[in-house]
C-alpha cells in the first residue's frame, strides 16, 4: 500500500500550487476517475477520455532514473521510472530510495491529470539493489526446496522490503524453464522442468498480497516471454528453434499458472522463437498471451529491447510500430526514451499504429494503477521501511538456503560434521565472500565478490554452529593444513555473473584456483567435503571421486548459516535437483528423458538424520499447525477422484495452510477444485484459495481432485500440514 498524501493541483496559468488534504478526502470537484468509490472500469474510461494523445504516449514510455528527471516527468507524462542493475540513489538506503520515489511521483503529480508513476525494479532474489536488503537465494536454489510455500513467504517478505523502499512494481518472478545450463541465467530459472517453474509461481501470490492495494502489496511480473531459456547452445538472446507444440509443452505452462494468479505485468523476451524476435511478435503476445491466456495485465518491454527487431543499431520508428502494434503495453527505452516518444507520436498521427491500439494499452497500464491504490495513496509507505534485512526475513532466508542445500556424497557418512571435540579445517575463495555467494543482481547488475552486503559467511555460519570445543581454521587457498584436522571443508564454484558475461561456449569446470586449494586439502590425507557454490551444475565428474563429500549450495545469498545448519546437523538436507547434473560439458543440453546418462539425475539429493539435540529454529512467518487428514478416493478404470477433509485441529487459527503429500505409485493428479494443487515427480503440494486462503481453529477445509494411476493407488503413507504432521483420520 502507498502512504496517504494525494496532493489537490490547482493550476493558474504554468503555476501548480500544492494542497495536501487528507487521504480519503475527495474534493467536491473532483472528477470520476478520481473518486475511489467507482468502479476501476468506470473510473479508466472516464480518465482515457480526457486525455491527449500526449498524455497517452507518456503512459506507455518507461525511463531510466539515471537520465530522468521529476521535471521530465511532468514535461514528457512519463508513466514509469525504473532502475537497472545498480541503478541507485544517494544514499543508497530505504529512505534514500523513498525520498526520490517521491521526487518522481511529485513530478507525475504536477502533471495537468495528476496520473501517478510506477517504479520498477529487478527485486529477483529480495529487494536486492538496496544496500542492507535480505538476499534470497537465487532461484535455481528455491527450486530444489521444492517448497512453494516457502516461495510465498519470500514472495511477501520481498513486498515488505520493496514497499520499505519506495518501490512498487519488481521485475520478477522469472519463470523461465532452463534446458541449457551453458545460459548465463540457469540460476533465475527454477528448474528445468515447466512443472517446478509453475508450482513456483506462488511467489506473484507473495508480492501482490489478497489486493494490490493492500498492505505491502507490489506489481509482479512474470518473465522472459517465450521461450528464453530454450535458446540453442544456451545463447543469452538467442534463438529457441524448437516447434509450437514443445513451446507450449515446456515453455508456455508457468506463464499459465501466473497468468490465473493475477500476475500484473509479463516481461516479453529478448530471444527469438524459430528466428522471430519476441518483441515483435503479435501471435505469441496478443493472440496466446491476451487472447487464449486471458491475460488482462499490461506487457512491458525487455531493456531497450525494441531496437533489436531490425538487427541494427539505434531503434526506428518502423520498430516501434511494430512491437506496440505486437501487443506490448508499456515500451522500456532507458536512455532514448525522449526520441521513442516522438517516434510514438509520430507512428500514431501517420496510421501506423490505430488509437484504438493505444487506447487499449493505456486501458491496461491504468487499470493496474488504480488497483494498486496509486491515485489515493501515491507516495512512498515509510512504515515498511524497517522491514528492509529485519531479523525476521534474515530467518527466512536462512530456513530458505539450509531447504535448498542438496546433498550429492556422503561417503562413509562424513556428515554431519560432529560439533565438538578436533580441529575442522575450511577453505576455498567462496568461505569468507558474501558477495560470491550471493550471485548476480547483487547491488548490481552482475555482482561482485567480496562483502558487498551484510550478511553472514559460510566460514561465518561454519564458526557459529561449530561447538566451543571445536577448532575452526581458515585459510583461503588451502596452505597450513596437515593432518590433525579431522575435516576439511572446502567452499568452492563460481564468482557472480547475470545473463551475457554468464554463458558459458567452452569449459565448465572449476578455476585453477579451486582445483589448487582442492590439491593442498586432499594431501593432508583428511576427508574432504565439498561446498558448491554455483548458478547450474558444474563439470566435477573428473575431481569428485577425490572428494567424500559434495554439497550443492547454489547461491545462497546473505544468510550462509543456513549451508552451516546442514553440514553440523541440525537440520537434515532436504534439497533435490531442480537439473540434471552432466557427466561432462560435452553433454549440455542434458535434460531428464533425453536418454543421455548423468552424473546425478534429477530430482536426486541423499539426506540423513539430524542431530537429536538440534540449535533453536528461527522463528517465521509460517504457523506450527496441529492437524487431521480424512483422504477418500472413488476409482474408476485407471482414473480416480479423491477427496480431502483437513480439520485445523489446534487452538490458533491459520492464515495460511499447506497440505504435502507423496504418492507412491505413480498416481498423477489432473485436476483440482477447491483448492490449488500442485504436483512434482511424486509430491504433492495443496494450498487454499483466496476465499479459504486461512483455516480458523476447529475448522475444517475440503477440497478435491481428479487424477490418474497404473493399477494400484495406495492411500499416502503421512501429510503434512504447514511443515508438521498431521494426524490421519
Amino acid at each position: 500500500m502507498r502512504s496517504s498524501g494525494l496532493p489537490l493541483v490547482v493550476t493558474v496559468g504554468l503555476l501548480a500550487l500544492f494542497v495536501t488534504p487528507p487521504a480519503a478526502a475527495v474534493a467536491d470537484d473532483a472528477l470520476p476517475y478520481q473518486d475511489p468509490s467507482l468502479p476501476v472500469a468506470t473510473r479508466v474510461t472516464d480518465l482515457l477520455g480526457r486525455m491527449s494523445l500526449d498524455d497517452k504516449v507518456g503512459q506507455m514510455t518507461q525511463s531510466e532514473r539515471g537520465i530522468t528527471t521529476a521535471a521530465d516527468v511532468t514535461a514528457y507524462r512519463v508513466g514509469s521510472i525504473l532502475s537497472g542493475g545498480g541503478s541507485a540513489p544517494t544514499p543508497n538506503n530505504a529512505a534514500g530510495w523513498a525520498d526520490m520515489y517521491d521526487n518522481y511521483q511529485r513530478g507525475a503529480l504536477a502533471t495537468p491529470l495528476q496520473i501517478p508513476i510506477m517504479y520498477g525494479i529487478d527485486a529477483v532474489h529480495g529487494n536486492n539493489n538496496v544496500q542492507g536488503a535480505t538476499i534470497f537465494p537465487h532461484n535455481i536454489g528455491l527450486g530444489a526446496t521444492r517448497d512453494p510455500a516457502l516461495v510465498e513467504q519470500i514472495g511477501r517478505a520481498t513486498a515488505e522490503e520493496v514497499t520499505g523502499a519506495g518501490q512498487d512494481w519488481t521485475f520478477a518472478p522469472c519463470v523461465c524453464v532452463a534446458r541449457n545450463d551453458r545460459w548465463g541465467r540457469t540460476y533465475e530459472s527454477f528448474g528445468e522442468k515447466p512443472e517446478i517453474a509453475t508450482a513456483m509461481t506462488t511467489v506473484v501470490d507473495g508480492l501482490q498480497g489478497e489486493r494490490l492495494n493492500g498492505p505491502a502489496s507490489v506489481l509482479a511480473t512474470a518473465k522472459h516471454y517465450l521461450g528464453d531459456g530454450g535458446t540453442s547452445n544456451g545463447t543469452d538472446q538467442g534463438n529457441t528453434q524448437i516447434n509450437e507444440a514443445e513451446l507450449r509443452a515446456v515453455h508456455l505452462p508457468p506463464f499459465v499458472s501466473a497468468v490465473e494468479r493475477g500476475v500484473g505485468s509479463v516481461m516479453v523476451s529478448f530471444s527469438s522463437f524459430n528466428g522471430a524476435k519476441l518483441h515483435g511478435h503479435k501471435y505469441l503476445i496478443t493472440d496466446v498471451l491476451k487472447g487464449e491466456l486471458g491475460f488482462s495485465g499490461f506487457v512491458v518491454s525487455d531493456w531497450a529491447g525494441i531496437d533489436q527487431l531490425d538487427g541494427r543499431l539505434g531503434f526506428t520508428q518502423a520498430e516501434v510500430a511494430t512491437a506496440v502494434n505486437a501487443g506490448l503495453d508499456m515500451i522500456m527505452v532507458p536512455v532514448d526514451w525522449k526520441t521513442f516518444v516522438g517516434y510514438l507520436r509520430a507512428a500514431v498521427q501517420s496510421g501506423q499504429i490505430p488509437m484504438s491500439r493505444i487506447d487499449d494499452a493505456n486501458r491496461r497500464i491504468l487499470t493496474k494503477k488504480f488497483e494498486m491504490g496509486l491515485f489515493e495513496q501515491p507516495y512512498a509507505d515509510r512504515s515498511y521501511a524497517s522491514s528492509v534485512g529485519s531479523s525476521a526475513h534474515r530467518a527466512l532466508a536462512r530456513q530458505a538456503v539450509r531447504q535448498s542445500q542438496v546433498l550429492l556424497k556422503n561417503a562413509g557418512n562424513v556428515l554431519p560434521l560432529a560439533k565438538t571435540g578436533g580441529k575442522i579445517f575450511v577453505a576455498g575463495k567462496s568461505a569468507d565472500n558474501i558477495g560470491n555467494q550471493s550471485g548476480g543482481w547483487t547491488l548490481s547488475w552482475q555482482g561482485a565478490s567480496g562483502n558487498t552486503v551484510p550478511g553472514t559467511s559460510i566460514l561465518a555460519g561454519i564458526r557459529a554452529a561449530a561447538g566451543s570445543g571445536t577448532t575452526v581454521t581458515y585459510h583461503r587457498d588451502g596452505t597450513g593444513i596437515d593432518s590433525s584436522y579431522r575435516a576439511a571443508v572446502a567452499v568452492v564454484g563460481e564468482t557472480p555473473y547475470a545473463e551475457g558475461e554468464g554463458d558459458r561456449t567452452g569449459s565448465m569446470s572449476l578455476d585453477s584456483t579451486d582445483l589448487a586449494t582442492l590439491s593442498r586439502l586432499r594431501a593432508a590425507g583428511v576427508p574432504v567435503i565439498v561446498v558448491l557454490v554455483s548458478g547450474r551444475p558444474v563439470d566435477i565428474a573428473a575431481e569428485i571421486g577425490n572428494w567424500n563429500a559434495l554439497v550443492a549450495a547454489w547461491l545462497p545469498g546473505s544468510e550462509g548459516a543456513g549451508v552451516a545448519d546442514v553440514l553440523f546437523g541440525d537440520h537434515a538436507p532436504t534439497g533435490k535437483l531442480p537439473v540434471t547434473w552432466m557427466q561432462s560439458v560435452s553433454q549440455q543440453p542434458i535434460n531428464d528423458g533425453d536418454g543421455k546418462t548423468p552424473l546425478f539425475p534429477f530430482g536426486f539429493g541423499l539426506t540423513y538424520a539430524a542431530t537429536p539435540t538440534p540449535t533453536p529454529e528461527p522463528t517465521t512467518p509460517m504457523p506450527v499447525a496441529s492437524c487431521q487428514v480424512r483422504y477418500t478416493i472413488n476409482d474408476w478404470g485407471s482414473g480416480f477422484t479423491g477427496t480431502v477433509a483437513l480439520t485445523n485441529t489446534g487452538t490458533a487459527p491459520l492464515a495460511t495452510w499447506t497440505l504435502g503429500w507423496t504418492y507412491t505409485a505413480g498416481q498423477t493428479i489432473t485436476q483440482s477444485w477447491s483448492a490449488r494443487v500442485t504436483q512434482i515427480g511424486a509430491a504433492v503440494t495443496a494450498t487454499g484459495e483466496s476465499w479459504n486462503a486461512s483455516l480458523a481453529a476447529g475448522a475444517t477445509a475440503s477440497f478435491g481432485f481428479n487424477g490418474t494411476h497404473g493399477g494400484s493407488n495406495p492411500r499416502p503413507a503421512q501429510f503434512t500440514l504447514n511443515g508438521a504432521a498431521c494426524a490421519a483420520g
